[in-house]
């Protein structure tokens, strides 16, 4: 074991948190779930595994995953989803890191599967994301949608041997509700720090996201998938400055709180 403390935020994962949970304690005995209330058997199949599982109130992505940073044993902190598994080259590499320097974090590459299918081209197969770190010196944004770490200035990062697999949606119809969700979030984020939306963002900015990974980026290759991929990340583009538009448009009607910041806007008709 090494002395890292794997988090993971859940919410009716049941279906594919023993994957992970399983790889996860080849490297380590402490894995922390904040589990958002689920109703199926996820905290179960979880605390079978061995983890700690604590059930806390829904912030935001990044207001949780602190809150699983808090409740880590140890201070090194390997930070992923119910639906992303590491592989065994990466289980060697965290168990031959000295974890002696707090100010290095440390990259791991993405393979990201649409179904069962790996995606090779596109956005999704150049994906890597700074997933271990020391908690002393990096935390989680609180934003409510498309977190980042914050770092210190002089933070140094390496790139870690292994992969993360990450599953991310089962077919078309999950890709479409997931661009829909998150362009509603990252409306509402735009509108509380004053983002507006205009022409070129509701339609050239769609375009060119979708000629970059469907063409640019070879997201062709891929087939159907791809071009499904390609399609929604379009999509998603429109949705939130579409979304965007209406709420500056809107009087406002009313509030919710996240982040431990007030965020105020109109209601949104939904378009999806």
């Amino acid at each position: 074991m090494v002395p890292v403390s794997v988090v993971i935020i859940t919410k009716n994962e049941a279906d594919v948190i023993q994957r992970s949970v399983a790889m996860a304690r080849l490297i380590t005995d402490d894995i922390v779930i904040i589990d958002n209330g689920s109703s199926d058997d996820t905290g179960k199949i979880a605390t079978e595994y061995g983890c700690r599982v604590f059930q806390k109130n829904w912030d935001g992505y990044g207001a949780n995953k602190n809150k699983g940073i808090a409740c880590a044993r140890y201070n090194w902190i390997l930070s992923i989803d119910a639906d992303e598994i590491i592989d065994e080259e990466l289980v060697t590499a965290l168990h031959h890191l000295h974890y002696n320097n707090p100010d290095t974090v440390y990259n791991i590459r993405f393979k990201t599967y649409f179904g069962d299918k790996l995606i090779s081209f596109g956005s999704w197969g150049r994906d890597h994301h700074v997933r271990l770190f020391h908690r002393g010196t990096v935390k989680w944004s609180e934003l409510p949608v498309h977190e980042t770490l914050l770092f210190p200035k002089g933070t140094k990062q390496k790139t870690l041997a292994g992969f993360i697999h990450h599953y991310s949606v089962k077919n078309e119809k999950e890709c479409r509700e997931k661009a829909l969700h998150y362009a509603l979030l990252s409306a509402k984020k735009y509108y509380h720090i004053g983002k507006k939306s205009n022409f070129i963002k509701l339609y050239l900015s769609p375009a060119f996201n979708f000629l970059r990974n469907y063409c640019l980026y070879l997201g062709f290759l891929d087939g159907w998938e791809g071009w499904c991929i390609a399609k929604n990340t379009a999509r998603h583009t429109w949705l939130k400055y579409h979304h965007l538009y209406q709420l500056e448009s809107m009087p406002i009607q009313k509030t919710y709180q996240s982040d431990n910041l007030l965020y105020m806007y109109p209601q949104i008709k939904q378009t999806s």
